[in-house]
């Protein structure tokens, strides 16, 4: 049914003040008539701000495209001339500013929309929103108690690719049949950020610019309400709290309570319009990275409200009951559920600043769980245990040193099992008696309990598995006693000209040096064989940058060393001498010239725009290396010759034919790198020419037998085969990969890799290959969950192989190691692919 957009009655305005303008006067149009560019949302809300002396507008950060992120904070007028003081005094609430709490009682309440491009009905929404809350008569009985902050659009860049797509393809008058082209997005479509990273699975990792910046006002205030608007597919009824199983046990029984009450209060209004709606399915509060577990975790009470429709659904489109699902409606309903919220919000406010403090109070003095302390160990290294510092300050998370103890026991990460530690004065400490002690519970533990296996997103992520760091979890409390600190950088000096330059090769950190230098013109050699000299041993993957074949630099050389050491604090040994104390001196065979690699990266159609972003981000903001993304439609028309490197994202390829093949083959044999990742190596499996097998003819032979003796799997019953097919599924599970250390790929690594797998895929020991990463006989998840039919085909299965053909080589990855760009541990091991394997 097409419907102009009429507020429910308890929402219209009862008067305008001064000369503030609905939306649609300012905006000409009716909302949900079309798709406002971000642009003019941002200038609605200077309008409001500059109308209403009650409403401040912030401008928190820009997007990678800069636009602005802002955030509109409206209240009472006496609320407002004091919001500093409230927010203050709220932060004292969360233990995050030290001093005594006034008893205020103003609840907090967030509301962040838009941080799926496509889903683009809720930026609509926030203009009717901060609309009504300054013109409202109960809108202004409710702003006496309670302050709201409304981010408009989390995601400016993918709002804006959705609105100029639609804008450009739509009917002058929608057309609301599904197979037009204005509900067919083009690759990569709207959904995603600048890098096409998915920003409602980054609240935590914060590796994206929007959302360290977000996280970092977020944290300036700490609300007692957030709300994540979202849509989804467009036959769904509306979905708000309270959330489905599995519930992470850190989860206070008031966080669960209510948001019974707010569900309750939203199905007031949804009832009266008989609207359809559910609760309590699908979408669940475990993960730690979403718009709603992330603001649980830190204390408030975290939602996702979930309307029909996302980027297919348009200005209009036809639902299976054949009734017509507009835009309007779609802005009408989250309009709703975002007032309902901040009016439930103020019936409840004592109870809301109650029971937040209460929640830091707990986390300070008894927190949950059954691991107090987390010990990273010193022996880690500076880089790593930088990584996680860096980590843990953008969460807040409080972390120092203790003091020396011997001969304790806890759970060991890296053995998978209870075993004996001391803690020294270098080890970084990290204690649950803390404000985030619910967050750090939430992140370190080794494994999240799970009251449903059946959830929404991957199941284990813990930190010391994601950063490869020795760790232990301790179920004693361990005081910290002192501020952890990094010990300075040696500084290079050079009295006179060395021989050679020699870098360890350990860490991402040391990619960075190597990357850097690569493109300064510098010739960098890698060491595949061990040696020592004046009591220092270096490992195979040392970087050796020799003065001989260099010399064309002149005095530039050793400036650049110079620079570069410093830039990336790097540890760099000057030699006098090529002689070597033991093992090979540094102009043997076996230190090895690396090729500056020329990358292309498939991208487009086929492609996941997730996996090329991870890629693509990794080398431009992490690497600030070159790439050249090529895209699948013309992909057969590029020459291969022009590149050495060519990276295959995770995709669905239909572009490998047998000429197609032909080609990379012979480019492969003719000295190029090929690197495929995730359903990327599909394309290759089982095909001619290529060593990939999924099974082998007796392991099919095998699995068939079983399957077909099973008799009783053929009557089961109807609700049980979605559990039944859980026992088939990863959806993100971490396991032990057993690695061979000698190979290149595997430089820096010790003998295990953890590995956090998405999927089911398994594939054969390559036989004529290098299988340098593999599951063996015992393929159990160390953390998360896997379904056990699932794990009992990956045993003895690849993970990391290299095929050699000809003068070249395939490097397969059949899990993701830039996953997210948070899986830190991965980021080496395809640092290797592309920069340390094949120079021989």
């Amino acid at each position: 049914m097409n419907k102009a957009l009429t507020l429910p009655l308890l929402f219209l305005a009862s008067f305008v003040n001064g000369q503030l303008l609905s939306p649609e006067k300012f905006l000409g149009y009716q909302l949900g008539e079309r798709f406002t560019r971000h642009h003019r949302v941002v200038e609605y809300f200077e309008h409001v701000a500059a109308s209403q002396p009650n409403v401040k507008l912030e401008q928190y950060g820009e997007t990678y495209e800069h636009r602005p992120l802002i955030t509109a904070v409206v209240s009472s007028q006496q609320n407002m001339d004091r919001w500093d003081e409230i927010r203050e005094n709220n932060l004292r609430r969360a233990k995050m500013l030290e001093g005594n709490i006034a008893d205020d009682n103003i609840a907090i309440v967030w509301l962040s929309y838009n941080i799926h491009g496509n889903e683009a009905s809720s930026i609509e929404a926030s203009m009717q929103t901060i609309y009504e809350l300054v013109t409202n008569d109960r809108a202004g009985n409710w702003m006496k108690n309670t302050v709201v902050i409304i981010d408009p659009c989390i995601n400016p860049d993918g709002r804006d690719r959705y609105a100029n797509f639609y804008n450009q393809y739509g009917s002058h008058d929608f057309n609301p049949d599904g197979n037009a082209t204005e509900h067919r997005e083009p690759w990569p479509g709207g959904r995603p950020n600048h890098y096409l990273f998915d920003l409602n699975r980054d609240w935590a990792w914060q590796t994206q610019q929007e959302s360290v910046q977000r996280i970092k006002a977020y944290h300036e205030i700490m609300p007692h309400i957030h709300v994540d608007f979202h849509e989804q597919g467009h036959n769904n009824p509306y979905y708000f709290a309270p959330a489905a199983e599995p519930f992470h046990e850190v989860i206070t029984p008031w966080q669960r309570e209510f948001q019974q009450t707010i569900g309750k209060n939203h199905s007031k209004y949804f009832d009266k319009e008989n609207w359809l709606y559910f609760t309590k399915e699908r979408f669940d509060l475990l993960y730690p990275s979403y718009g709603d577990t992330y603001p649980t975790y830190n204390g408030a009470i975290g939602m996702t409200y979930e309307q029909a429709g996302g980027g297919f659904a348009g200005l209009g489109i036809i639902t299976e009951y054949e009734d017509t699902l507009t835009l309007k409606d779609r802005v009408l309903h989250h309009f709703t559920t975002g007032m309902s919220t901040v009016e439930i919000s103020s019936l409840n406010a004592r109870r809301l600043t109650d029971e937040f403090k209460k929640y830091f109070s707990n986390n300070v003095n008894s927190p949950a769980g059954k691991y107090k302390t987390y010990v990273i160990k010193g022996s880690n290294g500076k880089d790593k245990i930088a990584s996680v510092t860096q980590f843990l300050e953008k969460q807040k998370i409080r972390y120092g040193t203790g003091s020396s103890k011997a001969r304790l026991r806890g759970f060991n990460y890296l053995k998978n099992g209870t075993s004996e530690l001391s803690i020294s004065s270098n080890d970084l400490i990290i204690s649950t008696y803390q404000p985030k002690s619910r967050l750090v519970t939430a992140l370190f533990e080794p494994v999240a309990k799970l009251s449903d296996t059946l959830t929404y997103d991957i199941t284990a992520w813990s930190i010391p598995y994601a950063y490869g760091v020795e760790a232990y979890a301790l179920s004693e409390k361990i005081a910290v006693t002192g501020t952890y600190k990094f010990s300075e950088p040696r500084s290079l000096t050079i009295k006179s000209k060395p021989y050679a330059y020699l870098a360890k090769y350990n860490s991402l950190e040391d990619v960075k040096w190597l990357s850097s230098i690569l493109q300064k013109g510098i010739h960098v050699r890698v060491a595949h064989k061990r040696f020592t000299l004046n009591g220092s041993s270096f490992e195979k993957g040392t970087l050796v940058v020799t003065r001989r074949t260099n010399e064309r630099l002149g005095e530039r050389f050793d400036e650049i060393i110079h620079e570069t050491a410093k830039k990336y604090d790097r540890d760099i040994m000057p030699v006098r001498t090529g002689f070597m104390d033991s093992g090979v001196d540094l102009g043997s065979g076996e230190i090895a010239r690396i090729k500056k690699p020329k990358i292309a990266v498939l991208s487009g159609a086929q492609t996941s725009s997730l996996s090329f972003g991870e890629i693509w981000h990794f080398f431009e903001r992490q690497l600030d290396y070159p790439i050249t993304p090529i895209r699948t439609d013309y992909f057969k028309k590029i020459d291969l010759d022009d590149y050495n490197v060519l990276i295959l994202p995770h995709g669905q390829y239909t572009i490998f034919s047998e000429d197609q093949l032909k080609r990379i083959s012979k480019w492969v044999g003719n000295g190029g790198k090929l690197i495929a990742i995730g359903n990327a190596l599909n394309g290759f499996k089982d095909r001619n020419g290529f060593l990939l097998k999924e099974f082998s003819d007796g392991e099919k032979k095998k699995d068939n037998g079983r399957d077909s003796d099973n008799g009783m799997r053929l009557l089961q019953s109807f609700e049980s085969y979605e559990r039944d097919n859980l026992s088939k599924a990863i959806f993100g599970a971490i396991f032990k990969v057993t690695l061979d250390q000698s190979n290149p790929l595997a430089y820096g690594y010790g003998p295990e890799y953890y590995s956090l797998k998405t999927t089911n895929s398994r594939y054969a020991y390559l036989e004529k290959g290098q299988n340098v990463g593999v599951l063996k006989k015992d393929s159990s998840p160390v953390s998360g969950f896997a379904g056990f039919k699932a794990v009992s085909k990956l045993e003895n299965s690849l993970v990391f192989g290299i095929e050699q053909k000809g003068k070249g080589q395939i490097i397969y990855m059949v899990d993701n190691p830039l996953f997210r760009a948070f899986w830190e541990n991965g980021k080496l091991l395809f640092s290797n692919a592309v920069f340390i394997t094949g120079n021989r």
